[in-house]
């Protein structure tokens, strides 16, 4: 599949700044997965992927949504050819796992 190999930025919406990058090695479309290199300002917002994540795997769907928010209000998801219109995220230690839209997702 097209994907495998390439690099993608996870980014501050404010100032632009790079926290990270995902090296695609798994695509199970409509999931992507791959290496995740945090750089140092990655510091910052580890606490909410970690949140979220002790969220899903308490299975509190509501106050997931509630801590999602957040990300995805800061952060852009930049793939290779630009920004992503909308994404979810997981980021465990050094892995990554997303969806992404061209377009945002129904909420229906």
């Amino acid at each position: 599949m097209g994907f495998l190999g390439e690099h993608w930025r996870l980014v501050r919406e404010r100032d632009g700044e790079v926290l990270g990058e995902i090296v695609i090695d798994e695509a199970d479309f409509p999931w992507l997965q791959g290496r995740f290199e945090p750089t140092a300002a990655f510091g910052a917002v580890r606490p909410w992927f970690e949140e979220s994540s002790a969220l899903l795997d308490a299975e509190e769907y509501e106050r997931f949504d509630t801590s999602y928010r957040r990300i995805a209000a800061a952060l852009s998801l930049v793939a290779p050819a630009g920004p992503v219109a909308e994404f979810l995220l997981h980021i465990d230690g050094g892995r990554a796992s997303f969806r992404w839209s061209d377009e945002p997702f129904d909420e229906s």
